[in-house]
């Protein structure tokens, strides 16, 4: 225990002669007037009295001497070694160096200076070294209060007993959004307008000064930030970030400006609706913005979306379609000729078309209102009209018909408005219950006597399905039946063709066995006339040759013999018999007398003969 004692005791001695030794150091220096400054920080020097000269205290409303009157010292001392700062004459405070980091902004308040000018909210700006030198900033003129200028991002010695500095975060402006500037500084705005309108040189609002010494009022903004980054002074100007206008794809942007140039109508006498003024303009701008996104200030400038496709109302209890354009719309009530209410649910489809899109706004302000004041009434009052001229029977019968009517009636209507009418659709009709139920009767008892008709053409059907059963069982022997008399036909047919070829062959046959037949009797009456003239020269050479009595009996005889007739008897003449064995005929025996007549006549000679006649020409 002892010994441990004794150790604390002898390591405790030194360390506590050091402490006292450095504390009496610093006595030491501070008695004789020598102030260490660290390198990160400065000393503000507060005077307590001042010993000699005139200006020993601070004129009235300064609290910052500049002259070595008693009190703050407009003069800080850097870091290092300074002397002659007696204890009992000055208080020297440190102050670590002012950071400002990235991302941020030093925002500063002078608490002396001379007064704000009239009208002013922020104090001008003077050159002081980023408000690091209080001596310049109060020979320059600097004037108390906020500040219009601003620190940047880094490391400062500022006297802060004079300037009070105070961190913001930078302007941060996002991709696809813009940012609506309004400045707490400037000339005040004309009176009629909401905005001031955009100056030059002042680099995007963060050179406060020089925005205010290029004639920028007091106020909302015209001009809009854009993505980026920003050192602007927010007692300056207060920014309000919103996104881009976007003009979708199928509509159009039309521009109403509620700033700029009072407007010079662009429309004639024809459109006697609204002012259509040129871009930059106050009013309706006769130009169109086209699909995309715009950094359009939307407190100066109202961009109103008009569809250029096709858009789809529908005038039916709890349907609308995706742009709400229809939300009010509901089904058609109307009343027909015969005393019946119905429901109508009626869709139609319109065209704005992009040029005339202009015209639409000024004259009703939106797409909206187009809706609610011209097309619900004109179709509206179209539909009840047109069901009061037709009972329901014959409206529902005529649907199309009225289809048709409306589309032409209701595009004539709206061409006054600049909007085309593509089509008008009839939806669902709802009449009466009473009347239904007497509809569905009649046409439940239209389906019954269907029914009845088709049940009897399905027994017909029946029997003509058995009896074609019945035909099928007996086609074999009907098909062989009309096979055989189909076969007796074409046989019939061929032997009426066959006995045809066969008569015209016997008829062509004939007729040549008739040219041969002609041909040989004539040949053989030519040969006949030939022979029997030639046996007539013989007869008659014979008869000239015998005498008449002798040839006649010639030729009887001839002839008798030819026929064989036996006239007489056979007569023998010599001892030959009639077979030839002895004796002979009649014949013979003329004969024989013939020859001797002729024998002798030879021997007399032809000059003995006394017949007269004349003799035959030989031949």
């Amino acid at each position: 225990m002892t010994a441990s004692l004794s150790s604390l005791i002898a390591i405790g001695i030194p360390v506590a002669a050091i402490v006292i030794a450095i504390l009496c150091y610093k006595i030491l220096l501070r008695i004789f007037g020598v102030i260490f400054i660290p390198k990160n920080a400065i000393g503000i020097v507060n005077k307590k009295f001042a010993l000699f000269g005139a200006n020993r205290t601070l004129p009235d409303g300064e609290i910052i001497a500049l002259k070595g009157e008693a009190g703050i010292q407009a003069d800080t001392l850097p870091p290092g070694v300074h002397f002659w700062f007696w204890p009992w004459q000055f208080s020297i405070q440190l102050q670590q160096f002012i950071s400002i980091e990235q991302g941020h902004i030093g925002v500063v308040e002078a608490r002396g200076g001379k007064p704000l000018a009239n009208g002013r909210i922020l104090a001008k700006t003077v050159k002081c070294d980023s408000f690091q030198n209080v001596r310049m900033f109060l020979e320059g003129g600097g004037e108390r209060g906020p500040q219009i200028a601003i620190i940047p991002p880094g490391t400062y010695r500022i006297n802060t007993a004079f300037f009070e500095v105070s961190a913001a975060l930078t302007t941060q402006i996002s991709d696809n959004a813009i940012g609506i500037v309004t400045t707490q500084d400037g000339k005040p705005l004309p009176t009629g307008e909401i905005a001031g309108k955009e100056v030059p040189e002042h680099n995007t609002f963060q050179d406060g000064e020089s925005f205010i010494e290029h004639g920028g009022y007091k106020g909302l903004q015209e001009q809009v930030l854009v993505a980026g980054q920003y050192y602007i002074n927010p007692r300056f100007a207060t920014i309000e970030i919103k996104p881009m206008t976007e003009v979708p794809i199928a509509h159009v942007g039309v521009v109403i400006a509620y700033v700029g140039a009072t407007g010079i109508d662009t429309t004639g006498d024809g459109f006697k609706h609204g002012n259509l003024v040129s871009k930059g303009q106050k009013g309706v701008w006769v130009e169109v913005l086209d699909p995309g996104k715009y950094p359009i200030n939307p407190y100066t400038h109202n961009v109103v979306s008009v569809p250029t496709a096709n858009v789809v109302l529908n005038w039916a209890d709890g349907k609308s379609e995706a742009h709400k354009l229809d939300a009010n719309l509901c089904t058609i009530k109307v009343r027909s000729s015969d005393g019946f209410t119905f429901n109508l649910d009626v869709s139609q489809i319109i065209h704005i078309p992009r040029n005339d899109a202009p015209r639409v706004i000024a004259r009703f302000g939106s797409v909206e209102n187009l809706v609610s004041q011209v097309l619900e009434p004109t179709i509206g009052n179209y539909f009840r009209n047109a069901a009061q001229n037709s009972d329901v029977i014959d409206f529902l019968k005529k649907r199309q018909e009225r289809q048709k009517e409306a589309k032409t009636a209701i595009s004539s209507a709206l061409q006054e408005y600049n909007v085309g009418a593509v089509d008008t659709l009839i939806g669902d009709i709802v009449p009466p219950e009473s009347l239904m139920k007497t509809l569905t009767d009649r046409k439940l008892a239209e389906q019954e006597k269907v029914t009845f008709e088709t049940q009897r053409l399905a027994q017909e059907t029946r029997k003509d399905l058995q009896q074609a059963t019945a035909m099928a069982e007996t086609q074999a022997t009907v098909v062989n039946a009309e096979r055989s008399v189909s076969i007796a036909d074409f046989q019939a047919q061929a032997a009426i063709k066959q006995a045809g070829g066969l008569a015209e062959a016997k008829k062509v046959q004939a007729a040549a066995d008739a040219m041969v037949v002609k041909t040989v009797g004539e040949a053989e009456a030519a040969k006949t006339k030939a022979v029997g003239t030639a046996e007539a020269d013989v007869i008659q050479l014979k008869i000239r040759s015998m005498e008449a009595g002798n040839y006649a009996a010639v030729q009887v005889a001839q002839s008798l013999s030819n026929s064989r007739v036996p006239i007489v008897p056979s007569i023998t003449v010599g001892s030959g018999s009639r077979d030839g064995q002895g004796g002979g005929t009649i014949v013979d025996v003329l004969l024989a007398n013939m020859l001797l007549k002729q024998t002798a006549d030879r021997a007399t000679g032809p000059g003995m003969d006394t017949d007269t006649t004349p003799a035959a020409p030989q031949k």
